[in-house]
């Protein structure tokens, strides 16, 4: 009995081995896809897939680069440079999506987008949407032309009311020329914790940004 216990043993390791072997061996062959997917993008002389390359790119998998998922696919990268694929940010990203051909890539779009736009997920998004629009060295702050558009990119459908009228309101004001993260994120928790449009619990003691105080007095203004 011992020996036929000790037999079982050995024929589950030997299996257990042949598992292990047979999964690095599939691993190893999905990464080589990943990187000859990587490279059948990038720029030879960067090594990066620069902005041409995220052209092409969005044309194989028929979405416009102004499109949110392609911003999405950047922070599920954890992409650092605005236009620009790195390939370990790449490697990263393609084995979190398991996605090793454009196909995959394609299919994986719409549980990419409910992933970013999860509640446990979104303010990480939201904030990473700015920072990755920050294109300079140093850079602190983003103009009112380009906050308009991320705004509408990022915030646009699930805060379509707040998203409009703050909009309309940085467009039409000249106190500001810029915008910084602090006012960003004012911006979102005021859109998570402020009944809108009455305003009805918006207190301006709190620790607003200065941005959002003017803003409500334009709205209070405006619905007189």
């Amino acid at each position: 009995m011992r020996r036929s216990s000790n037999s079982s043993k050995k024929t589950a390791q030997s299996n257990s081995d042949l598992f292990r072997s047979a999964s690095s061996k599939a691993s190893s062959k999905e990464s080589e896809r990943i990187d000859s997917l990587f490279y059948s993008y990038a720029n030879g002389s960067t090594r990066l897939i620069d902005p041409e390359g995220i052209e092409t790119l969005c044309a194989d998998i028929e979405v416009d680069h102004t499109d949110v998922r392609i911003l999405m696919l950047a922070w599920k990268m954890r992409a650092e440079e605005q236009g620009y694929f790195t390939l370990d940010e790449w490697r990263r990203g393609m084995k979190e999506l398991r996605a090793d051909t454009v196909s995959k890539l394609k299919k994986a779009l719409p549980d990419l987008e409910k992933e970013a736009r999860r509640l446990s997920n979104f303010a990480d998004f939201y904030s990473f949407a700015f920072k990755y629009c920050l294109t300079e060295e140093k850079q602190k702050s983003i103009d009112i032309e380009s906050i308009c558009q991320l705004l509408i990119l990022v915030l646009g459908s699930t805060f379509p009311a707040q998203v409009n009228l703050f909009v309309e309101y940085l467009k039409s004001q000249n106190d500001y020329k810029v915008i910084n993260m602090d006012q960003w994120l004012g911006f979102f928790r005021f859109c998570n914790e402020i009944t809108f449009p009455t305003l009805s619990d918006y207190d301006a003691e709190l620790a607003w940004p200065l941005i959002l105080d003017n803003f409500v007095e334009w709205m209070k203004e405006k619905q007189k």
